[in-house]
């Protein structure tokens, strides 16, 4: 493929990328009193605040790798979301019930399947020369 064609599709999956983020994070600011009531339920101390912050997270981390401005770094707040979402809302193994203990394990499996799509992110931005179709370069080089 010539290299338009490949910066093309690059932006694509991009965009199939961050759509998961990006209505996240609406749901977490038309929704945010629902959200904080699960919150607390798994123990998440402040759980208002931590809904509106994950939501800002969601939305910057998803709105940097879409736009290409310091991809890089959205993908390592994503990163790290997607891992902390997993250990705080997602504990599989604290539920009894089976249907439960499933349901959490499916979550916190995506989670991490996110966190690593993340990271490999973080490193294709911050390590390919050419990125193309990127408003800005990466902000962590050298690396």
């Amino acid at each position: 493929m010539r290299e338009l064609d490949m910066d093309v599709v690059v932006l694509i999956g991009r965009v199939l990328f961050v759509v998961l983020f990006l209505s996240s994070a609406v749901g977490h600011f038309t929704q945010t009193e629902a959200m904080a009531g699960y919150t607390q339920s798994r123990g998440v101390p402040q759980p208002k605040a931590a809904v509106l912050v994950s939501g800002a997270l969601l939305g910057l981390g998803g709105l940097s790798v879409l736009l290409g401005v310091w991809a890089d770094l959205g993908s390592l707040l994503l990163v790290v979301l997607m891992l902390s979402t997993a250990f705080l809302m997602h504990q599989f193994w604290r539920e009894t019930d089976p249907q439960a203990k499933q349901g959490e394990m499916i979550h916190f499996n995506k989670d991490l399947a996110l966190a690593g799509a993340s990271l490999m992110l973080f490193a294709f931005f911050a390590h390919v020369d050419e990125l193309g179709l990127t408003i800005t370069g990466p902000l962590f080089t050298g690396l």
